[in-house]
């Protein structure tokens, strides 16, 4: 298998992973605020996501920046929780574009944030951070391609309460992001270091 192909593969497979059920929920979340007539600005918040997690594989790759994992596993529910609790605190207003400027950083950071997680595994692959290119490359293809595809499910199933159902757009982000602030919550209090 070339390198790149395996990258790719690796990099979808993280992303896409049920187990490594956090990315997964920080999607779910992001996504909660938007109807499927915001397609674009929702591909736009994926992608800072997942120029975020680039950022970060790269400063760790070559040594730059490291974070202890046990804050790691803190800090990424963390943004779960907050992505949240902005959901429900903040107007719905997914057409102002200061309000799209603040939510397009915050998943650019929380992106850094999540890219933490596995940064230390992928430079152990790597092995030689002068060869980063190409598995970077492959990796993060394959990481936005497995967002892009947890995104078209789960605005499907939006669409489906939102226009089939008639679930109020309000009621389902409520529901979407208490369920995701609960859980996030429970996994801040096992991951607690201190």
């Amino acid at each position: 298998m070339h390198p790149f192909e395996f990258y790719l593969k690796l990099g979808f497979e993280h992303i896409a992973n049920v187990a490594g059920y956090d990315h997964i929920l920080f999607l779910v979340v992001l996504c909660a605020v938007y109807r499927i007539e915001n397609w674009r600005k929702i591909l736009i918040l994926v992608t800072a996501f997942t120029i975020g997690h680039s950022v970060t594989l790269i400063l760790v790759s070559l040594d730059i920046f490291s974070i202890p994992s046990n804050i790691i596993k803190f800090l990424i529910p963390l943004t779960i929780f907050l992505t949240a609790l902005h959901n429900v605190i903040g107007k719905l207003e997914t057409g102002n574009s200061i309000k799209m400027k603040r939510n397009y950083a915050m998943a650019l950071f929380f992106g850094m944030i999540h890219g933490m997680d596995f940064s230390n595994y992928f430079k152990a692959l790597i092995m030689d951070p002068s060869d980063i290119v190409i598995p970077l490359l492959g990796f993060n293809i394959g990481i936005e391609l497995g967002q892009l595809l947890i995104v078209f499910f789960v605005v499907g199933i939006a669409f489906l309460f939102l226009h089939v159902l008639k679930v109020k757009h309000r009621e389902w982000n409520l529901f979407i992001s208490g369920a995701a602030a609960g859980m996030s919550l429970i996994s801040m209090l096992e991951n607690s270091f201190w």
